[in-house]
């Protein structure tokens, strides 16, 4: 049976945004790129919380499966394998995070998206779009990557994306750094050269698993899936599980 591989985008983005990576992908991979709630098809999806989204997974592919997740794709997809240990064999996670150590670094982060989320619902979601691609950890993007990821962004809708904030944002979602020891499958961490805060924060998860191992894209930054989808399909395919 050809290996599913499971892709969970990030935040703002649709499933649609791995459409390069499973074209580069071997023809024996069977790939699914579902719309996480609140994003895409799945924007009037509710309730947005981890417990149904980690469902929404579980539906997705009936046989054990590689989880790959970008960003807050990749912390929902660190919560599934922790606690879906049967099912997931392999996970990969490009620019992702264990989440926040510090309960009140937490708080104020829930806070601040609690902000973004009230000025999104009163937003168009060309409006949110536009300001979303000026975070700091995007704004570096290239000219081609910044338009293929608006085209992608504004499947959205504003109520939608507000709901995932809330309920899947980095302040809504528990640290899983004391977890990651926890984890028996192989990981494979992807981040880009010019991404220097996530590739620390890379580094220092690989020294808390057992089996992980780290692969940095050259010239690339945040979005490495978007910017290099070769190299991410080359990790994809020679996966270990």
């Amino acid at each position: 049976m050809a290996p599913t591989v499971v892709l969970l985008h990030g935040f703002t983005n649709t499933g649609r945004s791995w459409d390069e990576v499973i074209a580069a992908l071997p023809p024996a991979c069977f790939a699914v790129a579902p719309d996480i709630r609140g994003h895409g098809s799945s924007a009037d999806a509710r309730p947005v919380t981890l417990e149904a989204v980690m469902e929404d997974i579980e539906a997705t592919a009936r046989e054990p499966f590689t989880l790959v997740g970008y960003s807050m794709g990749g912390r929902i997809a660190l919560h599934a394998a922790l606690n879906t240990k049967d099912r997931v064999r392999g996970l990969i996670l490009i620019g992702a995070s264990p989440g926040l150590r510090d309960a009140g670094a937490r708080a104020k982060r829930r806070a601040a998206d609690e902000r973004i989320a009230k000025q999104a619902e009163r937003e168009t979601i060309a409006a949110f779009a536009d300001r979303w691609a000026r975070t700091p950890v995007l704004a570096d993007q290239p000219e081609a990557v910044r338009a293929a990821v608006d085209i992608d962004r504004r499947r959205n809708d504003p109520a939608g994306l507000a709901a995932a904030l809330r309920g899947l944002g980095t302040g809504a979602l528990p640290s899983l750094w004391p977890r990651l020891g926890e984890l028996e499958i192989p990981v494979e961490l992807i981040v880009g050269e010019r991404d220097v805060k996530f590739r620390a924060t890379a580094e220092q998860m690989v020294g808390e698993m057992s089996d992980a191992r780290l692969t940095v894209v050259a010239r690339v930054g945040h979005a490495v899936h978007w910017e290099a989808p070769e190299a991410v399909a080359a990790v994809i395919a020679a996966a270990r599980s």
